[in-house]
């Protein structure tokens, strides 16, 4: 089975994010694997263990990108692969098709990812993958079963659970409760040094100089420091003029 895993590397949770002329700082700040990834690289390893094949890392991103990619492949994934070029803009968009064009020269049997990036959020690669590859697409499921070219998975739907059973190849997103990642060993991590690793740059991928970016991020900044709280007194109709003339004078929300 061919399995590709899509993984991102993102800054550590526990990081204090430092803005500087709308930019978010990234001198010594240490980058992990996004977290949801790694519940889709433990669910792959998992898979080929018991079906065989082979697991593929596949992530867009700058050249250090290539350490979380490696700590990937010390957990136990076979190879992986890096795509980087200073023409990526790095919205969902163009990344969707960038790795659209590398996989439809791959054979896939099985795609799988984090239900979304802990940086920003947007969940938006792999359904705009999945469509780009006419893939079946599950996202944020918490239970993978594969049997006779299907696969029935548990989807967290707001406190439900929805049972689905979809075709294989298909392309599947984790959410936190699929497994717990293990932690790459000495032995996997020394591995790992040996292990295939491919660093692609759009020229290198059919197609995929031809994706450009549909957004761009003029600037950032943090949200305005929060105001001290204030007691209201008097009598409740007291109370309820104030607050209305508060909103309306000062918040300026009515």
């Amino acid at each position: 089975m061919d399995i590709f895993v899509l993984l991102k590397q993102t800054f550590d949770t526990e990081e204090k994010i430092v803005l500087h002329n709308g930019a978010v700082q990234e001198d010594g700040v240490k980058f992990v694997i996004n977290p949801y990834d790694e519940y889709a690289v433990e669910q792959a390893i998992q898979i080929r263990d018991e079906l065989g094949g082979k697991v593929t890392l596949l992530s867009v991103g700058p050249e250090r990108t290539a350490e979380a990619l490696r700590t990937a492949l010390a957990m136990g994934a076979d190879e992986a692969v890096l795509i980087s070029d200073e023409r990526i803009k790095g919205d969902e968009f163009e990344v969707a098709e960038i790795l659209a064009n590398y996989l439809r020269g791959q054979s896939v049997d099985l795609l799988l990812g984090g239900n979304f990036s802990v940086d920003n959020g947007a969940g938006q690669v792999a359904i705009r993958l999945s469509s780009l590859l006419g893939l079946p697409h599950v996202a944020s499921i918490t239970k993978l079963e594969i049997s006779g070219g299907k696969a029935i998975v548990h989807r967290d739907a707001e406190g439900d659970i929805e049972v689905i059973e979809v075709p294989l190849p298909a392309l599947f997103t984790a959410q936190q409760g699929l497994n717990e990642p293990r932690y790459p060993s000495l032995p996997g991590i020394m591995k790992a040094k040996k292990k295939p690793f491919q660093h692609l740059s759009l020229d290198d991928i059919e197609g995929a100089d031809s994706a450009v970016a549909k957004t761009e991020r003029t600037e950032l900044t943090l949200p305005p420091e929060r105001k001290a709280g204030r007691i209201l007194k008097g009598d409740l109709p007291q109370q309820v003029t104030e607050l209305v003339q508060a909103l309306r004078s000062e918040s300026k929300v009515i």
